[in-house]
């Protein structure tokens, strides 16, 4: 998806990152950045990454109090990372 097309305003933004689901013990990755409608996951190294499609459950980490946990669904993956974006809960 080109820059132009997209609906939401990305900003960058490197936080650490839970993601996790029934299928896939949780892991902790960096985020590239972030917008209204998803986020941007650097997966570099990882031996297993989701397909597209695959459900997630993710979390920032770090924070003095827990962060939400948020749905997202894996739609682009790229040779660095993944694009997911965010469900309705």
């Amino acid at each position: 998806m080109s820059d132009n097309q997209r609906i939401h305003q990305r900003t960058h933004l490197k936080v650490s990152f839970k993601i996790w689901n029934t299928g896939l013990e949780p892991i902790v990755v960096s985020t590239r950045d972030v917008s209204d409608g998803g986020v941007f996951l650097i997966t570099d190294g990882l031996e297993s990454i989701p397909d597209v499609g695959t459900q997630l459950l993710g979390q920032v980490q770090g924070l003095m109090e827990s962060a939400p946990v948020v749905e997202m669904e894996v739609v682009r993956l790229e040779p660095m990372g993944m694009g997911l974006r965010f469900l309705e809960l």
